[in-house]
């Protein structure tokens, strides 16, 4: 859990302090919204390249050691990308942080599923998700507090005694646990995942960067990513000893999960990095502030997700499922009416609507598909599970990003009279680079800030309703092929208890 926290802990840490990191020196390293969005996707590009790997390593070599490795790299980045000189070096260090992260994340579910019985295992993984509303809600307040009083580099070093902490009770308490056969090593699959994977998520990420998802440059990347991709599930079909048994994929509960979770966060991450720029930039609220209006969000994922298990139960994972991605997108979709006067009450109704929906929706779904592999490949269906969170969130962060890049520039440009030739280029770029240059340009720049935020909101609604558009795609996925409530009189079958099976 503390592992998890941590991790967690870092990436809401941070959407607090890009507008702070985005400042000009010292108050922050000026980058630009380009270089923002590659903090915040170095990190995604190796994260989701790894986490593969890294599952198969765990369940090759034992998820205790895989564990103790990845929180020390990543306390290790942590502390380079706090004292950072550059964007360039803050992009690295984040890189380095997400090497950390790949092997952090797949280990702790599969020690869960390890350390608990199958009864136990649906209120371990409640317990792992209101974990994840417990480190969002920690993050950003923290973020603020040390923004107020520190330099930004130390909503980085904050990280460093919880992974020291961690450290020391992972060796002395969690259990180390590995795959019993682990079978023959197969390299040529690992590679080809790394390969597409690495190449798909740059591609996304480069289509995002130009808001051109057409430049050749962008497609043959993408395209490349899902060939590769493509041989590596004919390689694995066709391989004696492969890293993944594809035919989970021909399980409804497993196939349907794992794309609910990636069109979820597909449809979050966008959300999550323009809202901030809403409530600090459009609204006025500093960082701290910023990070206590998102409490209803966690706070709803930490009281029902612990709790959601007992919901299935009643409802079934297919119902409480998909009336959870329903919730969700009715949350995206109220940003749709958000203006830069609309009540603080409002949003926080919005927020805890949707924190109570992801509540509903992670916990059933993490199940879903940790049940659905034998106990000891916990590891690579952890690593499924998180490849398909990861790679769509940075398609969300690319697309809907790119998104509201368009819609703002489009809006913007009819307003950067006033702005000297050389800068309406940059100044079109994102809000915070026209209020930035309106500043610079003292009162003469006052008259773009009206127009700057009345673009902004134009393109956050244009951008909430597509990403509400994809939660309700996600709602008809979950609806259609999830499996439903069980019969009460079925009897447990060997497909039920993978473990117990293998052991007879």
């Amino acid at each position: 859990m503390l592992s998890l926290l941590i991790v967690v802990l870092d990436n809401s840490i941070l959407n607090v302090a890009v507008k702070t990191i985005a400042s000009p020196a010292p108050t922050g390293l000026g980058a630009t919204q380009s270089e923002l969005e590659w903090a915040i996707n170095a990190y995604t590009l190796v994260f989701a390249g790894l986490l593969f790997t890294s599952g198969l390593l765990g369940d090759r070599l034992g998820r205790k050691k895989i564990l103790l490795f990845g929180i020390t790299v990543f306390g290790l980045g942590s502390v380079l990308a706090a004292f950072s000189n550059s964007p360039d070096q803050l992009i690295a260090f984040r890189a380095l942080m997400g090497l950390g992260g790949a092997f952090v994340m797949p280990a702790t579910l599969a020690v869960l599923m390890n350390v608990f019985e199958r009864d136990e295992q649906p209120k371990a993984i409640g317990i792992w998700a209101g974990g994840v509303g417990l480190a969002i809600a920690i993050g950003p307040i923290t973020g603020g507090v040390l923004l107020q009083h520190f330099w930004w580099g130390s909503v980085f070093l904050v990280n460093v005694p919880v992974v020291i902490i961690a450290l020391i009770a992972m060796v002395v308490l969690v259990p180390d646990s590995k795959d019993p056969n682990p079978g023959k090593l197969d390299p040529v699959g690992v590679l080809l995942s790394v390969v597409g994977l690495v190449l798909l998520v740059y591609g996304i990420i480069h289509g995002g960067e130009l808001a051109d998802f057409t430049d050749p440059t962008v497609l043959a990347t993408i395209l490349g990513g899902i060939a590769v991709l493509v041989g590596f599930v004919v390689y694995e079909k066709r391989c004696d000893h492969p890293a993944i048994d594809i035919t989970y994929f021909k399980k409804p509960a497993f196939s349907a999960a794992v794309v609910a979770i990636a069109l979820t966060f597909f449809a979050l991450m966008g959300v999550t990095f323009f809202s901030v720029f809403y409530m600090q930039s459009v609204r006025g609220y500093s960082a701290l502030q910023s990070g206590l209006l998102i409490l209803p969000l966690a706070a709803a994922q930490m009281i029902f997700a612990p709790r959601a298990r007992l919901v299935v139960d009643r409802f079934g994972a297919r119902a409480v499922c998909t009336a959870g991605l329903i919730l969700v997108a009715v949350g995206l979709a109220a940003f749709g009416l958000f203006d830069a006067n609309t009540p603080i009450w409002v949003m926080e109704v919005v927020f805890f609507v949707q924190g109570t929906g992801m509540a509903h929706i992670m916990p059933p779904v993490t199940v879903s598909i940790m049940q659905s592999l034998p106990r000891e490949k916990a590891g690579s269906g952890s690593a499924v599970n998180n490849t398909f969170r990861q790679v769509g969130g940075a398609l969300g962060v690319a697309v809907l990003g790119s998104l509201l890049s368009t819609v703002y520039r489009g809006d913007i440009e009819g307003h950067l009279d006033a702005v000297p030739e050389g800068a309406r280029k940059a100044a079109g770029e994102s809000i915070e680079a026209t209020l930035g240059i309106a500043e610079r340009m003292g009162p003469a720049g006052k008259v773009l800030i009206g127009p700057a935020d009345d673009a902004f909101i134009h393109a956050m609604h244009v951008t909430a309703l597509a990403s509400s558009g994809v939660a309700l795609l996600g709602a008809l996925v979950v609806a259609l092929f999830l499996p439903g409530k069980p019969p009460a009189d079925r009897t447990p079958t060997a497909q039920d208890r993978p473990a117990e099976a293998a052991r007879k």
